[in-house]
Formats: C-alpha cells, sequence, structure tokens
C-alpha cells in the first residue's frame, strides 16, 4: 500500500491530534482583526476571535501565503508515496489555487480536489478517505469516491448579520439594503461551490423552520446530520432536537464554526449539513477511523 500524505487547511475541522497521527497536514487560513494577522486555531481561537469581533468593526480572512504550501510540499515530497489535497471552495477561497501553484513550484505532483465547500463535509472526506486508504484503495479511487461525496453533499447556513456578509464580499449592496430595510432573513445553502440565496424570510423562527423542511426531504437518505454554530449553541441544540423528533434514528453532532465563517457570517450564524448515502461513498458505522475522529 502506498503512503499518502493529505493536504488541507483549518476550514476542514480536522482535530490537531487526529491530523499527527493520520498524516494530514493542515495549513491554517489568517484572521485580520483592525489589520492584525492571527493564525486560525494556531494564534487565536473562536472564543478570542469573537471577543475581538465585538470589539472591533473590521474584520476578515486571507488565505494562507504561498510560500508556506511551497515549504510544506518541498518536505513532503520526499517522504511520501502520494499526495491528496482537499480545500475549501475555491469560489470562496484563493486557497485551493495557491496550494496547487505551490505544488507546482515545489516539483510535486499531487491528486487536487476543490472541496465545493468547507466545515463538516471536508472532515468527512478526509476521514473517509482515510478509511478507504486502510482498506485498500488508491489515490484515484479514493478522489473517485471524494468526487462522490461531493455531489451527495448539502449544506444550508442561516447568517447572523448581513452586514458581515456585505463587508467581506459575499451579499450585494442592493441585497443589504434591502434586507435591512425590512428586516429580512436569509437562508443560503452552496450550490457547485458558491453561496446562493434559496429564500428570503422575514422572521428567524419562520427561516429555521424552512431548514428543517428542506432536511426532511432528504430523510432516510443520510445517517448523520451535522449541526454547525458560530458561538450560537442554544439554537444549534434546538435544532438538533427538532431533527430528533423528526428522526430518531439520524446521529446528529453539533460542531463549533471555525472563526473564518463568523468573520464572514456573523456571531450566531446556524449550518445544517448531511451527505446523501450512496454505495460508493459509505463506510461502516462501527469503523474505527471515524469514531476516534469524532470523540477527539
Amino acid at each position: 500500500m502506498k503512503s499518502i500524505a493529505w493536504v488541507t487547511d483549518s476550514t476542514s475541522t480536522i482535530d490537531s491530534e487526529f491530523a499527527l497521527n493520520n498524516h494530514v497536514y493542515i495549513v491554517p487560513l489568517r484572521l485580520i482583526v483592525n489589520n492584525e494577522c492571527y493564525k486560525e486555531n494556531i494564534e487565536i481561537n473562536a472564543g478570542q476571535f469573537y471577543d475581538k469581533m465585538r470589539e472591533q468593526e473590521k474584520v476578515g480572512s486571507s488565505q494562507p501565503p504561498i510560500g508556506e504550501f511551497v515549504e510544506l510540499y518541498e518536505r513532503l515530497k520526499d517522504e511520501y508515496d502520494e499526495i491528496i489535497v482537499i480545500h475549501c471552495s475555491s469560489e470562496l477561497s484563493g486557497t485551493f489555487h495557491t496550494s496547487m501553484q505551490a505544488a507546482d513550484i515545489a516539483g510535486v505532483n499531487v491528486i487536487g480536489i476543490d472541496s465545493k465547500v468547507g466545515a463538516y463535509p471536508i472532515r468527512e472526506m478526509i476521514l473517509r478517505g482515510i478509511h478507504w486508504q486502510q482498506a485498500g484503495c488508491s489515490a484515484l479511487e479514493i478522489k473517485s469516491r471524494i468526487d462522490n461525496i461531493i455531489e451527495e453533499m448539502s449544506f444550508y447556513l442561516i447568517p447572523a448579520s448581513l452586514s458581515q456578509l456585505h463587508r467581506s464580499g459575499r451579499l450585494s449592496g442592493s441585497q443589504f439594503l434591502l434586507g435591512q430595510l425590512m428586516r429580512i432573513h436569509l437562508l443560503l445553502k452552496f450550490d457547485e461551490g458558491k453561496i446562493v440565496v434559496v429564500d428570503k424570510i422575514r422572521t428567524f423562527k419562520k427561516t429555521k423552520q424552512k431548514l428543517l423542511e428542506t432536511i426532511h426531504q432528504d430523510i432516510g437518505r443520510f445517517q448523520e446530520v451535522c449541526i454547525m454554530h458560530a458561538n450560537n449553541m442554544e439554537e444549534a441544540l434546538s435544532l438538533e432536537s427538532a431533527i430528533k423528533v423528526m428522526s430518531p434514528s439520524v446521529r446528529t453532532e453539533i460542531m463549533t464554526f471555525v472563526p473564518v465563517v463568523g468573520a464572514h457570517m456573523g456571531e450566531g450564524t446556524l449550518a445544517l449539513s448531511w451527505i446523501n448515502r450512496t454505495a460508493m461513498n459509505s463506510i461502516t458505522a462501527q469503523d474505527d477511523v471515524l469514531e476516534l475522529a469524532l470523540e477527539g
């Protein structure tokens, strides 16, 4: 079996200890607060970031510098037979393209995968990929299976702040003004790597209900749903309770968003993500790799 290194970024939410033990290399995105730059989850955690965001109006993010990727690939090319690269959506960040350029500069062949998303689904791509690697799949076979995850993935968001979305360029000026005037709540989703508006709803309660109606359409097709939040555990638990009533057999996980999501969507943002099961992308529920990662 060929040795494989996995390269990703901090939006993947991979546990650092799991990464260390499973040849996963995480390059952190940068968070910018009043022109000060921090490495996500290394120099600043979610709690610290939200404290700063409340005090400072100017927050943002940036991709890792290309030199950091070049240095990593120079090291990995002599240690592994193959390298699989999975990054957050190239439609929202230049991280994927920068990583691929760095691999070219370092003179190393990599298998690049644009996840077209972030957070929980990227983590699943890597965890399941490691499972398939241990089961004897080649790197190209693993890529094919991960491509199927991308096709079967759903990811919906209720942003907490239209101001943050507007400042980060994810919401046009006219949409922002209309939302502010009418106090509209947006239901968003990932679509081919972009974040698009699904619906504009007058109350948060109705927006949350629309989100639950959306997931109900896929009930029976997935085994687990991840509830993500940007420092909003109360509403995350409320969503979990509603999903449990809807389908008691579905496994739920609550995940705190990485700080970069808060920088663009605002503190309080909620999201749901699930992956419809197919013969190509599923693994057994008893898989030790997944269990270890979730416990971590």
